[in-house]
């Protein structure tokens, strides 16, 4: 019987083990495609790679949503959900929707606004002691009972306009 000789070549094995080392260094096969962005999100990346970045959309959306005239600003209120009673405020507090207490986002914490509804006149005087509203389009959020003062309970939202208040002391 005549014995069968295979010739296999020597670097074969190798080759193979070459090209899937070479194929895994050059990154996987599968990888996802790249994300493609909307015209105004590759603007915004532009503005951010430059050191250009402007306000943050909420933030944007809120100064769009207010106006200042003279010393007060004016702007949508909303008044705080009953479901916060009882939570800490920014100023570590705990809510408290009976006190005539508000959410701002850049007047500081403990200082005194006064608080007007356009559409009926009436005003309150309220203390800041959270940081807010986390909605666009609104300036000041309210307590309960400072949105009963103020009439603005049934309608939810009203137009006010926010005028800072000193303590006088």
């Amino acid at each position: 019987m005549q014995k069968s000789h295979s010739r296999r070549r020597p670097f074969a094995g190798r080759a193979v083990l070459l090209s899937l080392l070479l194929t895994a260094a050059a990154g996987p096969v599968w990888a996802a495609p790249a994300k493609h962005h909307t015209v105004e999100q590759q603007h915004r990346v532009k503005a951010v790679k430059a050191g250009k970045a402007g306000k943050r959309p909420a933030e944007h959306r809120a100064a769009k949503a207010a106006r200042k005239r003279g010393n007060a600003l004016e702007g949508k209120a909303s008044y705080y959900a009953s479901k916060f009673t009882g939570r800490r405020t920014a100023s570590g507090e705990r809510f408290d929707p009976a006190e005539l207490t508000a959410a701002h986002r850049s007047l500081p914490l403990n200082s005194l606004a006064k608080v007007t509804d356009l559409n009926t006149g009436r005003s309150v005087v309220v203390r800041i002691n959270d940081r807010g509203p986390h909605r666009g389009g609104r300036v000041i959020d309210l307590s309960p009972s400072a949105a009963r003062e103020i009439g603005m309970i049934r309608r939810g939202i009203a137009q006010v306009a926010i005028t800072p208040v000193d303590r006088g002391g």
